[in-house]
């Protein structure tokens, strides 16, 4: 029996990366033999074993057999006889496909060191055509990486697009993927490798609409709505690990694909259709519920951080109220880091400071302070407490956005 690191942990390692998880590949053994060892078997589909005292995962060397169409579709084989090369042969990439031995010898029958020096995404064998995930992931490694796609597996990509492989892919395995897209330091590296490849509009089409609709000539003089986006969402990254911020502000926009030409220059319309497709984008990946509600109410109410100097009061207090701000502060925190977001995602004003950003938390710290308590004491009831309530939080508002008015 022989035990070989490889996959993730040996090309973070070669990066000068941390590496969070390491997976190993057992050559020469039988599941029986693992578990007379003491190895604990967690796999469904093929041999995988936990162990005992690290709970690192241990799988057999295996060969795969595509069957059906999907990332479901394969007959595995795993047996004493299946070779190291066999199994790197089977994985996704190069960079992927180099193993370690345990006294750190490198096993690289791919070149998949020179593709890391050469900051290069190739496919191990043509079944990289097999399996429709490895297209989101190959567009993940060019996000977290910052690494180019190789010419000839480019070609590849576009024959699963061809072939229509990418509509077996299943809800949860595309969230899964843009998860830890988002997850990155430069996320808009994710789509616009996918839109380069020809798979954003398969994808994610609503994204790929973004591409060529201007922009609001008021706030974005020189860009298009999808590269304002990407922009967006790596301002998003640079200013908070918060998955839901990254995603509100990949979706903040999403109506202006889709809305009227002659409606989006005035700056009307489009919001009502980006919770639209928002709600779908949601429903189709299966979102979970805290990202999805902040997303939507980004969409809804994005443009009133560039307003606000504009706003009435009573709208002011709107946006707080529809947040569940006093319920929940730090879904309006959320809110203003996907403001601040959009508003610098533009070019130029990638470092300015955000004047509506800090105008707005005064206003929302202010009206937190209002209490029903002294109003109770008054002898008002019921409704009269709430409207009482809510008439001081606009007066406050108002005289705040008065006094920078001034």
């Amino acid at each position: 029996m022989e035990i070989y690191l490889v996959g993730g942990g040996v090309r973070d390692q070669l990066l000068g990366l941390p590496v969070k998880d390491r997976d190993w590949v057992v050559v020469g053994s039988t599941p029986e033999q693992l578990l007379s060892q003491g190895y604990q078997p967690v796999g469904k589909d093929f041999p995988v074993f936990l162990h005992p005292e690290t709970h690192e995962e241990y799988a057999l060397a295996r060969t795969e057999r595509k069957t059906k169409p999907g990332y479901r579709g394969f007959v595995v084989h795993a047996a004493p006889d299946v070779t190291l090369e066999q199994d790197l042969l089977r994985r996704d990439l190069t960079i992927n496909a180099i193993a370690q031995t345990a006294d750190g010898q490198l096993i690289d029958p791919f070149n998949g060191q020179q593709d890391l020096k050469d900051k290069v995404l190739r496919h191990v064998s043509p079944a990289f055509v097999e399996d429709p995930v490895r297209v989101l992931r190959i567009a993940r490694f060019a996000a977290r990486f910052g690494f180019s796609i190789a010419a000839e597996t480019q070609q590849l990509i576009q024959q699963m697009i061809a072939a229509k492989e990418l509509d077996h892919l299943v809800a949860e395995r595309v969230w899964q993927e843009l998860e830890k897209a988002l997850a990155t330091k430069q996320p808009s590296l994710f789509f616009t490798t996918l839109r380069t490849v020809g798979a954003l509009e398969t994808l994610f089409p609503d994204v790929d609409r973004l591409f060529g609709v201007p922009q609001v000539k008021k706030w974005h003089p020189e860009i298009d709505t999808g590269i304002h986006v990407m922009m967006v969402i790596d301002q998003a990254a640079r200013l908070t690990d918060d998955i839901a911020v990254r995603f509100a502000a990949l979706c903040h926009d999403l109506g202006k694909g889709t809305t009227p030409a002659d409606i989006l220059p005035q700056h009307i319309g489009h919001e009502h259709r980006s919770v639209e497709l928002t709600q779908r984008l949601c429903e189709q990946l299966r979102v979970p519920n805290d990202i999805k509600s902040l997303a939507l109410k980004v969409a809804e109410y994005h443009t009133h951080v560039h307003l606000l100097f504009e706003l009435k009061a009573k709208t002011i207090l709107k946006v707080i109220e529809a947040l569940d701000s006093f319920r929940r502060p730090e879904r309006f925190a959320q809110y203003l880091l996907a403001g601040e977001a959009d508003c610098k995602g533009r070019p130029g004003y990638e470092d300015l400071a955000v004047a509506e950003i800090p105008v707005f938390e005064q206003c929302f710290s202010a009206v937190q302070k209002v209490t029903a308590k002294p109003f109770v004491e008054a002898g008002l009831q019921g409704l009269e407490i709430a409207h009482a309530l809510r008439e001081q939080r606009i007066n406050i508002i108002d005289q705040i956005m008065n006094d920078y008015k001034r």
